[in-house]
């Protein structure tokens, strides 16, 4: 294998913005139309993504959701449901996407390996710092999964935490939308798509972004977080190039990149 950053003949390889980067992907995203619980299609495409980009020598770690399975916040309460017990059945969920992107992504050759919050050492890895480095370091994908381990957090947060432990240089975000919007877009159709944010014009204006502990973490640590639609299916109106991963592999050769920075300076 060779190494980052220099390519078989010895030569090097471009100078990227981001070196290492953290994926978070929603459950949502993966569920694509909603007519099942996971698209192999998106997954599919999502690994095809992350393909492209570890081509270039570009680290990747990724943090999974669940809500496509099972939300925690929303069962709460039903038949006697208390929310921490709730939100671990939702960490339970983040475990199968991740098993299951896994899977996708060894089918076509990427080396990966997932890390859950707490033990379930029968299917995946714990999470330890260090060896998820390592595992990055070697040029495999790392999926983290069960959120932070503890109930009340979002895996937004568990997001920006873990980009923070393993120095990631900033977080992609891929939604079911195609970026933030000073209303919501489904309801307004006068919305207007913002390009570019402060951490202070997302708390002051209560913008739905992420939730506002993941927003402190990543203000706190200086990591830029990018937002960007996981639709990569194709349509009449993108180009081959216009997926999301793509378009933020754009960025990370640009000055000021294409999509939300959060943060005071790009």
């Amino acid at each position: 294998m060779t190494a980052f950053g220099v390519n078989e003949t010895g030569s090097s390889r471009p100078s990227y913005k981001w070196q290492r980067v953290l994926l978070k992907v929603s459950g949502e995203a993966l569920a694509g139309d909603n007519m099942q619980n996971i698209d192999p299609k998106i997954t599919m495409a999502i690994a095809r993504e992350v393909a492209s980009v570890t081509r270039l020598g570009i680290e990747v770690a990724i943090v999974v959701g669940g809500g496509n399975i099972f939300r925690g916040s929303s069962w709460a309460g039903s038949s006697g449901l208390d929310r921490s017990s709730a939100d671990y059945i939702g960490m339970l969920a983040t475990v199968m996407n991740a098993i299951f992107l896994q899977a996708t992504m060894e089918s076509i050759g990427i080396p990966t390996r997932v890390q859950t919050a707490f033990r379930m050492s029968e299917v995946a890895e714990p999470y330890i710092r260090r060896r998820a480095v390592r595992h990055l370091e070697k040029g495999r994908v790392v999926i983290f999964a069960a959120g932070t381990g503890n109930p009340f957090f979002t895996t937004d947060t568990a997001a920006a935490l873990r980009c923070a432990e393993i120095n990631a240089e900033v977080v992609l975000k891929a939604t079911n939308v195609d970026g933030v919007y000073d209303d919501d877009p489904r309801c307004n159709p006068n919305a207007r798509l913002l390009e570019t944010l402060t951490y202070h014009e997302v708390t002051s204006k209560d913008l739905s972004v992420m939730d506002m502990t993941a927003i402190t973490l990543c203000q706190e640590n200086n990591i830029p977080a990018n937002l960007a639609s996981g639709d990569t299916s194709p349509s009449p109106e993108k180009s081959p190039d216009e997926s999301p991963v793509r378009r933020w592999t754009t960025a990370m050769n640009s000055e000021t990149s294409v999509w939300m920075i959060f943060g005071d300076t790009a």
